[in-house]
């Protein structure tokens, strides 16, 4: 993924909608007080969200700390990064505007209450058009005891694309198998594999062309980055990061055309990636899902996606996983 040129999961949608989704938004206020009759800790921690557009129900994330009497925090908008934005209790319910880069139309706000322990709110644009949306405690995600690791699947067999689908089928065409390598040429669908996992040891080896981008996708929800073209993005939004969050470390070299290969491990939300043997994360836990989720029902287990829907030619082969039993 890369920032400002990420697109919507499902590329064809009803024109309104494109239209809402297309504006640029804007930058939340800083550093608003807590106030209002409910307390803000009641708000605090982390929160998977559901938007409900006209068309389809669309992923979304925030995580509210308090700092000296402040609200603050992230949001993971309709795509993107996870980026700061301020919160303020107003009357009991929680209110924020959408970051930069989001997905949103420029100057959303949204507004919700706490429901039996879920967030129930609006997401109202400047031209009046608003969405329903709903919020979840993020899952701990914890395993108990050490995985029993089961026998290895191969997903891509290097002869078709049996145990896949597309997200958008009118954009698959941007893949093909050839020499038992499977490619994106360019912009298209993201491609999902048909099997779900829960936890899971997943052997990938791409090759990612000059100024292009793609991501491995865990449980469709956590983007591990390939790229070529973000040299101007910090680093935990570069090769080999956990997309927005996690940054590589020793940095993961980002020469085009090369054949390369990462070995994910994820338990719970503890990941593991090494990079051609190299241990470049370790243990580290995802805060929350990454920008472009097929959903955020985080407690269930979730396909591997490879994403389709940026720039440039990037090849993969030998996908295998190891589920744990």
């Amino acid at each position: 993924m890369k920032g400002m040129k990420r697109q919507s999961i499902v590329l064809a949608v009803a024109t309104p909608l494109l239209a809402w989704m297309c504006s640029p938004p804007v930058n939340a206020r800083a550093h608003p007080t807590v106030g209002g009759s409910l307390p803000a800790g009641a708000y605090l921690g982390k929160w998977d969200l559901t938007v409900s557009t006209p068309t389809q129900e669309r992923p979304s994330w925030i995580e509210v700390s308090e700092d000296h009497g402040r609200l603050d925090g992230l949001m993971v908008g309709l795509w993107g990064h996870a980026t700061p934005t301020a919160f303020r209790i107003n009357r009991g319910a929680i209110e924020f505007s959408v970051p930069e880069d989001s997905g949103f139309p420029d100057g959303t706000r949204l507004r919700g209450r706490l429901v039996n322990g879920q967030l129930v709110g609006t997401a109202t644009a400047p031209n009046g058009a608003s969405w329903q949306w709903t919020g979840r405690p993020e899952p701990t995600l914890g395993r108990k005891g050490v995985p029993k690791w089961g026998k290895p699947i191969r997903l891509f067999d290097g002869k078709d694309l049996a145990g896949w689908t597309f997200t958008d089928p009118t954009q698959a065409s941007a893949w093909s198998v050839e020499g038992g390598t499977l490619i994106k040429h360019g912009r298209g669908s993201e491609i999902v594999t048909i099997g779900r996992f829960r936890d899971f040891k997943l052997h990938v080896e791409f090759n990612c062309g000059p100024m292009a981008n793609s991501g491995v996708y865990l449980r469709g929800r956590y983007e591990v980055q390939i790229e070529t073209n973000a040299a101007q993005e910090p680093p935990n939004r570069r090769m080999g990061s956990i997309y927005g969050y996690i940054t590589p470390n020793p940095p993961v070299p980002r020469t085009p055309n090369v054949w390369r290969a990462y070995d994910i491990t994820l338990v719970g939300r503890t990941v593991t990636v090494v990079e051609d043997g190299r241990t470049v994360i370790d243990h580290r836990e995802i805060p929350g899902v990454t920008g472009g989720p097929l959903n955020t029902d985080e407690g269930s287990p979730g396909p591997i996606y490879l994403q389709g829907t940026e720039d440039g030619q990037v090849k993969f082969r030998n996908i295998v996983i190891t589920p744990a039993e």
